[in-house]
């Protein structure tokens, strides 16, 4: 998450800037953006069709990135059999 620019718009009132860099980056499938958004979105800077499409579109982006082998891996280091690097 471009965390560095949501801070620095965010601190300098460009609340509508730092709205559309949490929304780019929960499109990429950055859970914390989410969360940011839907902090937003109940203080009123985020409308709910922009929520709702910054949602859907992060959902697309995890289910793209689930495949068998990184299921195996969460399992394996889940069950302590390996370690995260």
């Amino acid at each position: 998450m471009p965390k560095l620019d949501i801070i620095y718009e965010w601190t300098n009132g460009r609340f509508d800037r730092a709205v559309k860099h949490l929304i780019i980056a929960a499109r990429l499938g950055c859970g914390d953006s989410i969360k940011r958004l839907r902090t937003s979105y109940v203080d009123g800077l985020v409308s709910k069709e922009e929520f709702a499409t910054a949602l859907r579109a992060h959902h697309a982006a995890v289910d793209a990135a689930k495949s068998p082998q990184r299921d195996a891996a969460a399992t394996a280091v889940a069950a302590g059999k390996i370690k995260r690097m």
